[in-house]
């Protein structure tokens, strides 16, 4: 019997000094979380860390070591943002090694909610998913997705080191800069290296999946219109190369901040078209639109075929759509019977922005 190749990839090393771990994401699509570990000259410095199970633990482990690099020696690890695929392993890794860590101040904020409040973040989602016009059995579905995730979290640690943006980390070879890009995730960083001329990107940018911008309660009123501001200030950088936290490392970066603009001027045309004619909930525009079904493969298909939790995202992120148009002056919104109906303003027909 031929068993199959269970072997990760090898380990590479992006440019003399960075490597990149690729620390398994079990049962997600997209696979792995890209972890970099990037030399000092009195430690190693580790961006990112990957969920929190005995799985990606393991990997990570094996990883460091094919490095040459013991665990003991890093120092210092810095999370670009705090969704559980970034974030989950740093309490159990910085157990181990002694690091202190750094992330933002808003990603900081979302830490203590989380600790002080889950059930109460679970109620708030429902009731949000519920005014979007979420039938009840998909909003249960989705709040106990909210539960699990929670419940992988062993350890909400806030950081040793608060960010603001603007800081400069160096690791005695390498002098990274603080950029705070907030959209896909409150307190989202990047870390610009300008000599080099590299950027940490986290999951602010993507080669081929456009990063996820959804409405999350408590947290950004307009996600969308902060992400597409960072994308523009990012776009600014002298980049050649971009490590991003899932998929491949790319070049041309400017290239692909106006791709994902302009895969988001599509979704606002998509929304506007949704409701030119008659007044609409979050959840029947999210129907109307197509979806990535295969997060690897890039494969669009219809709304219906995501699960409920994948309706879910899609209800948020479309509930982004529709309040950055809210906050431009193309919709407007009423609530009736306890769920919000969005409708283009007159004369409205087409969304003619944004560009960097």
């Amino acid at each position: 019997m031929t068993l199959p190749d269970v072997r990760r990839p090898p380990i590479k090393e992006i440019t003399a000094g960075i490597y990149q771990l690729n620390v398994p994401i079990p049962n997600n699509p997209l696979g792995d979380l890209n972890a970099y570990l990037i030399r000092g000259t009195a430690g190693w410095l580790l961006v990112d860390t990957g969920w929190n199970c005995s799985e990606a633990f393991e990997a990570f482990q094996r990883e460091v070591e094919e490095v040459g690099v013991s665990l003991q020696s890093i120092t210092g690890i810095v999370v670009t943002h705090v969704h559980p695929d970034h974030y989950g392993l740093m309490g159990r890794i910085k157990r181990s090694c002694g690091a202190r860590t750094a992330f933002h101040q808003r990603a900081a904020d979302v830490i203590e909610e989380v600790a002080r409040n889950t059930q109460g973040r679970v109620v708030k989602v429902a009731q949000q998913l519920r005014e979007c016009g979420m039938p009840e059995q998909e909003v249960a579905v989705v709040g106990g997705g909210f539960t699990s995730i929670r419940s992988t979290l062993e350890y909400l640690d806030l950081p040793d080191v608060v960010l603001h943006g603007g800081e400069r980390i160096t690791t005695g070879i390498f002098n990274f800069e603080v950029v705070l890009t907030p959209g896909h995730a409150p307190g989202h960083i990047c870390l610009y290296e300008p000599e080099r001329k590299i950027l940490l990107a986290g999951d602010h940018l993507l080669p081929r999946i456009t990063p996820s911008v959804s409405m999350v309660p408590y947290f950004d009123d307009n996600p969308l219109g902060a992400y597409l501001d960072s994308l523009r200030e990012v776009n600014k950088l002298d980049v050649d190369l971009v490590l991003p936290g899932h998929e491949d490392v790319f070049e041309g970066l400017q290239r692909r901040v106006s791709e994902i603009i302009a895969h988001h001027k599509d979704r606002l045309d998509h929304a506007l078209k949704a409701i030119k004619h008659e007044a609409k909930t979050a959840y029947n525009v999210a129907a109307e639109m197509p979806w990535t079904v295969d997060a690897k493969l890039g494969e669009e298909g219809s709304f219906n075929a995501l699960d409920a939790l994948g309706r879910g995202m899609a209800t948020g992120e479309t509930l982004a759509h529709l309040e950055y148009l809210i906050s431009k002056g193309k919709v407007k919104k009423e609530s009736r019977d306890g769920v919000i109906l969005y409708k283009a303003s007159e004369s409205v027909h087409c969304y003619s922005g944004p560009h960097p």
